[in-house]
């Protein structure tokens, strides 16, 4: 940057002028640019009075401005007392607002952002220290770790601004700090302080940017940083929604993050993370924003936008591609009016055809609601929705009460104030009247755009009627209106077109138009709402450019000017609660474009309209990382292919396997755009329907993890150093991730290129498609990758379950059998989770859920030792009585030969005990020798039934168990010969051990390692074993079915085995 380095001593008397004199354009820059070094010369705060209270809980300090100073006084006047108030609210957690002592200021209203639950914890008993300075020296805060003093946020050195319209306060940072979130942005994930030597600013301000500019405010606004260092991560959340530019500077002592806001308060979360562990931040900041919403299982499928709905569910069926869901951007409505449909060409009934259809075939459906409401006063159709909701008068209004207007797809429009004490009553009423299941567009999910709010009219907007004339809004068709007559789906499956593509002005050409236009606009400078002292960096210039004006009023009072960047949360949980509203029991699922911090516990977001370029494809993936394990909003996802431009058929087959592994999946593009549907061309075909299998078999894993980020926020996606925090070569890695806690991801992102160089760290990893060995610690070059395939890789030490097949439907993939495939780390351990549900309801029972923990870990047994001899591993599951689990793969294993099944009598009843006792079932009060095989079943099994042939079954095997001498197995092969007479050509063996806790009943089959067991054999918890080389293949029936009121069971399976 061209100031770096520069000093600067400034007596009092000439501090005032320096100032005004400093206030310029950066190059460049819309914002306001005053040398850093003026500011950092300011006199600050001193401290007046310190109190604490709840034992030291809270601390309380009173500010004031030096005596005989003014302040600094370079956007206004200093405010002349503030108040800090410092709260120790949990162990990890460190709450410190800063607000003028005097006068209330705007703050996040609590129904937007609630704030925790009032706790206090000791200091003692904090993770976290405050510290502070007193007079006479300017006051400064230090945030350090309190198990190792080390500093993780101080202002010394750089003095507290406050004024009424500016306020800064300034940070240092570590030389090459290493940090993450400050979004939304297209930056590299790991934020470049130096940036080509003019360092970063981020500003946070919503506009409409079509095309995601670099350098550029964005749709949403995240304030949370995480700070990642070797010694550990923490965060720090701005609870605060006014504009912003948050600037990150090299300098020759280290970096620096400076905040420089426009209004508010100053109030500041810190998250202490973890020295060890960098998901306990993500998990930290998500209890502080609202644990994530619980997505419906069909949300995870594929989806796909087209006007021509029919024509692309036959062709994606003709092409055997999946698609689970249909999407519809506003070309459905009637000259771009929400809650309307265009009667000519896409008239309800046809639409209400095409729903049945996909319904019909477990498919889903969903179409765009945008925020702005079409006025046309003169318009000779009556327009009801608008007309419903001026009779509540709920739209935003201009200082002189009059409906405050703006230009957007409809033409002249008006915004609803999600502030309004009855907009609730109206958005669900016209939820419930147009998207009615009886009448109307029963949809199953919601899309919201343009929710920054944007408009088309430039500013100033002094005629919004004719710009909309201008800008030919709303756009005319440039088609004839299909045949209503023709049918939608014929016998062979063909369709015809529900409405023509083509439109007079395209979209795609207008945004290009005003995006080559944009240019700073500014304000009329007598009103500080619209032209504050500080301008941030909004790449569109003045803060109401392209939005709605920042000095119109909700009902409440509060200004656009404080709550612009809420705009787009507030219409998604309003939204939230219209679907709610709708139908009560199920999962809302909502897909918006603007956020703010909390987002992710309400909705799911799409990254906007990129480009159908490369830059976008790599880009994309950052995007992914900052929402789903920055931001707290897992349900994430790029427009696969891209959105504008045209793409190509290698870049959108390597877009297809790619968005195989965004939590949201969506093919979209333009309306004039050329056709990019996954049946266009072959590779993308091909590219699809593989990176669709792998996703579909992993569908249990995914929705998993989506449920862990529900219920404790863990991050559904992960970068590499999340899982080798010591590791520095992964800290600036954003072209892998790990989908889920286990896979990792690693694409090809290179025009033209069939090779990929990705870094595995130091650990065991198992190639994906082979399910070979991979050693870690090394960049690797992988050659010739296909344009239909994808590097995957499964971390060492995971349990990842799997779906045995693909399928067309979620409905089908839920009734496919489980592949359990076992990863060990290097010391033979392996883990993992498989939590089911119906995929519906909202917070199901627990008599309605399963939550399956999965555990392998190694055991090696001396002879004599009271355990099984040549079985050195052991799996544990909890596994629910409706699932059922047919292979199970250990990766990685050495198969040694079954010396000895059971070494003595002991054995066999510490065995017994143990699960009988697990479950309850009974407690044996006789020797275990003179039991009888009921009471055998009863404890290994549970009810195992056998039907007709269970007393045939009985009499054979009834009577007392043998005595066992070490090598014998007399009892073994009495059970197998009956077992046998059940299932001819099978070869079964009962083995048990005190370290297992448990009996199982392996059957060694002839048929290979493939062997499966047929449909009508009714044994339950019968675990089928066969063997091939260096895997190990397990199959289970159902297991064993609880008590009533139980839920989850053990199933044990001992593995390498060999008779």
């Amino acid at each position: 940057m061209w100031w770096r380095g520069t000093t600067l001593v400034l007596s009092s008397s000439t501090l005032l002028s320096t100032l005004l004199s400093a206030v310029v354009h950066a190059p460049g820059s819309y914002a306001a640019y005053v040398d850093p070094a003026v500011l950092d010369a300011c006199p600050g705060y001193v401290t007046r009075k310190v109190s604490q209270t709840r034992g030291g809980s809270e601390i309380r300090i009173e500010l004031g401005l030096p005596a005989n100073s003014t302040g600094c006084a370079v956007f206004g006047q200093d405010i002349q007392n503030l108040v800090l108030v410092a709260t120790y609210e949990t162990s990890t957690r460190l709450h410190v607002k800063v607000t003028d002592a005097n006068n209330r200021r705007y703050e996040v209203p609590e129904d937007v952002f609630p704030r925790p639950k009032s706790s206090f914890v000791p200091p003692r008993n904090s993770q976290l220290k405050f510290n502070y300075t007193t007079a006479p020296q300017p006051f400064a805060l230090t945030i350090s770790r309190a198990s190792t003093n080390e500093v993780l946020f101080t202002t010394a050195g750089f003095p507290l601004i406050y004024e009424d319209r500016y306020l800064r306060i300034k940070t240092s940072l570590p030389a090459g700090a290493n940090i993450y979130g400050l979004g939304e942005h297209s930056h590299t994930f790991r934020l470049d302080a130096n940036n080509g030597g003019q360092g970063l600013t981020r500003t946070l301000w919503s506009r409409d940017s079509f095309g995601i500019p670099l350098n550029s405010n964005l749709y949403g606004n995240h304030p949370v940083y995480y700070d990642h260092r070797t010694t550990g991560t923490h965060g720090v959340l701005l609870l605060n929604s006014n504009g912003m530019d948050i600037k990150l500077n090299e300098t020759t002592n280290g970096n620096t993050l400076e905040y420089n806001v426009i209004g508010g308060v100053l109030d500041f979360y810190f998250l202490a993370g973890s020295e060890n562990d960098p998901v306990e931040v993500a998990k930290q900041y998500a209890e502080l924003s609202g644990y994530a919403a619980e997505v419906p299982y069909w949300s995870l499928g594929f989806h796909q936008y087209f006007i021509d709905v029919a024509g692309v569910i036959s062709n994606y069926l003709k092409a055997e591609i999946p698609l689970e869901t249909m999407w519809t951007d506003i070309d459905y409505m009637r000259d771009r009016l929400i809650f309307t449909v265009d009667p000519q060409y896409f008239p309800m009934s046809r639409m209400r055809e095409i729903v049945s259809y996909l319904h019909s075939h477990n498919q889903h459906y969903i179409v765009m609601t945008d925020p702005a409401v079409g006025f046309n006063p003169n318009s000779p159709t009556p327009y009801e929705s608008f007309n419903r909701g001026e009779s509540l008068g709920i739209w935003l209004k201009n200082n002189n009460g009059s409906n405050h207007l703006g230009v957007v797809w409809p033409g002249v429009t008006v915004y609803p104030d999600w502030f309004h004490p009855r907009i609730t009553d109206w958005w669900n009423d016209e939820f419930a009247r147009f998207y009615s299941p009886q009448e109307g567009l029963d949809i199953d999910g919601v899309w919201i755009d343009m929710n920054e709010p944007a408009s088309f009219c430039d500013y100033p907007c002094t005629d919004p009627f004719g710009q909309a004339v201008l800008q030919n809004m709303p756009p005319k068709r440039g088609t004839s209106p299909p045949d209503p007559n023709a049918p939608i789906f014929t016998d062979a499956g063909a369709s015809v077109d529900v409405a023509p593509r083509a439109y007079e002005s395209s979209q795609y050409d207008y945004l290009l138009r005003r995006r080559a236009l944009e240019k700073r606009q500014d304000g009329p400078a007598d009103d500080p709402l619209l032209n504050p002292p500080y301008a941030i960096d909004n790449t569109v210039g003045a803060l109401s450019s392209r939005t709605a004006y920042t000095n119109v009023r909700h009902f409440n009072n509060l200004t656009e000017y404080d709550t612009h960047n809420l705009y787009g949360t507030m219409m998604s949980t309003a939204t939230r609660h219209a679907m709610l509203a709708r139908r009560p029991s199920r999962r809302p699922f909502v897909i918006t474009r603007s956020t703010f911090a909390g987002a992710g516990k309400h909705v799911g977001k799409w990254l906007g309209d990129n480009l159908s370029t490369w830059e976008h494809y790599r880009a994309s993936i950052a995007g992914m990382l900052n929402f789903a394990s920055v931001f707290n909003v897992p349900m994430v996802g790029s427009d696969v292919c891209g959105f504008g431009d045209n793409t190509t058929e290698t870049l959108c087959a390597r877009w297809a396997t790619l968005g195989a592994f965004n939590p949201f999946f969506r093919n979209h593009n333009i309306d004039t755009g050329n056709s990019q549907e996954f049946f266009i061309w072959p590779l993308t075909t091909a590219a699809a329907k593989n990176g669709i299998d792998i996703r579909y078999r992993l569908l249990d894993y995914i929705y998993t993890a989506f449920h862990a980020a529900h219920v404790d926020g863990t991050p559904l996606l992960s970068p590499l150093w999340y899982k080798y925090p010591k590791d520095t070569t992964t800290y600036p890695i954003d072209l892998q991730f790990f989908y889920g806690p286990s896979v990792l991801v690693s694409p090809v992102t290179d025009e033209g290129s069939t090779s990929v160089r990705y870094y595995l760290p130091q650990d065991t990893f198992y190639d994906f498609a082979t399910l070979s060995t991979v050693s870690g610690g090394q960049w690797i070059t992988q050659n010739d990758v296909a344009y239909d395939q994808i590097p995957l890789h499964i971390k060492g030490g995971s349990v990842v379950p799997l779906r045995n097949q693909s399928a067309m439907t979620l409905a089908e993939l839920r009734t496919k059998s489980f592949n359990l495939v076992v990863a060990p780390d290097s010391q033979g351990r392996a883990q993992g989770d498989l939590y089911l549900d119906d995929g519906e309801r909202i917070d199901p029972p627990p008599s309605r859920t399963t939550q399956i923990s999965m555990v392998a870990r190694e055991h090696r047994s001396e002879p004599g030792s009271g355990s099984l001899l040549g079985l050195p591993n052991e799996l544990q599951f909890h596994i629910c009585s409706e699932t059922t689990v047919e292979d199970l793969m250990a990766l990685g294993k050495t198969c040694k030969a079954l010396h000895q099944v059971v070494s003595d009598r002991r054995l066999w009843e510490v065995a017994v005990l143990s699960m009988c006792r697990h479950h309850g079932l009974f407690e044996p009060s006789y020797p275990v020798e003179s039991m009888g095989v009921v009471d055998l079943q009863k404890a290994a099994f549970g009810p195992i039934l056998f039907n007709r042939r269970m007393k045939k079954f009985q009499a054979n095997i009834s009577g007392k168990m043998p005595t066992l001498r070490p090598g014998e197995n007399k009892f073994v092969n009495k059970l197998t010969s009956t077992i046998s007479e059940l299932i001819p050509g099978g070869r079964y063996l009962l083995t048990g051990g005190s370290f297992t806790g448990s009996i199982v009943l392996w059957d060694l089959g002839t048929a290979g390692p493939f062997y499966r067991v047929k449909p009508k054999q009714e044994l339950l918890g019968i675990a089928q074993c066969a063997l091939d080389h260096s895997r190990f293949v397990m199959k289970a029936l159902t297991p064993i079915t609880p008590r009533p009121g139980e839920t989850t069971l053990r199933f044990t399976a001992t593995y390498v085995v060999r008779y």
